[in-house]
């Protein structure tokens, strides 16, 4: 990976950049204040690198959780990383040795990056892919530790700071729909997350809504991917 590839994919993280260092800050500050030094955010941000079970593992470290019921609720927080790993397998086809990073370093911001764009003329597909991960990912490191730091030097009053992750979506939601081609895709999540919500509540609408959106997108696909699906 040169210069022209990490030229090439800073200009595409920017908006992760400007996300992910205020979310970091508030992950750390949230750690901090549950009583973990700034070592501790770095290492969970570094080998973990999951924002909302990385928020949800703050809570579930203070009230010291027994360990098997923390995989459970990491896997149902994160079972959507499935879907987006079953969409990039054409893309990270024949990637070698950076295939096992590009699987693990997959948050929702590089999906979205990833999914949606074109790698720039002249540079390497499987290494622009490589970069778009590797900065994302520092960019969360960075606010992490800039965040314990922040907790540990000023008393912080870190109360709704998890509200950060919820915002950071909504952005990604609005730049995803400025997309035309985008928006019949994510009319048919918006519904689907609302039914599976008045079906099964608040508590247990997630892993219903991600079966119902594969099924929809599956039996739809081929009207999603013509050229009928601006509007």
């Amino acid at each position: 990976m040169n210069r022209k590839t990490l030229a090439a994919a800073f200009p595409a993280t920017l908006p992760v950049l400007f996300g992910f260092i205020p979310l970091g800050v508030a992950f750390g500050l949230l750690m901090n204040g549950a009583g973990y030094p700034v070592f501790w955010s770095f290492l969970m941000s570094l080998l973990v690198y999951a924002g909302s079970a990385q928020f949800m593992g703050v809570e579930l470290l203070a009230a010291a959780v027994p360990l098997p019921q923390v995989a459970v609720m990491t896997l149902i927080i994160n079972f959507r990383h499935l879907v987006y790993g079953l969409s990039m397998l054409e893309k990270y086809r024949d990637t070698g040795w950076r295939k096992p990073y590009l699987i693990f370093a997959l948050p929702d911001e590089t999906y979205a990056i990833l999914s949606g764009g074109q790698v720039p003329e002249g540079v390497e597909p499987h290494d622009f892919y490589l970069a778009v991960s590797l900065l994302n990912q520092v960019y969360w490191v960075m606010g992490s530790v800039l965040g314990g730091l922040l907790g540990a030097a000023l008393p912080i009053n870190t109360q709704g700071a998890d509200f950060a992750m919820t915002a950071l979506f909504v952005v990604i939601a609005l730049g995803q729909w400025e997309e035309k081609g985008n928006r019949p895709s994510a009319l048919l999540g918006l519904g689907a997350a609302a039914l599976c919500l008045l079906l099964f509540g608040p508590d247990r609408f997630l892993i219903p809504t991600l079966a119902l959106i594969i099924l929809s997108l599956l039996v739809l696909q081929s009207g999603l991917d013509g050229e009928g699906t601006a509007v």
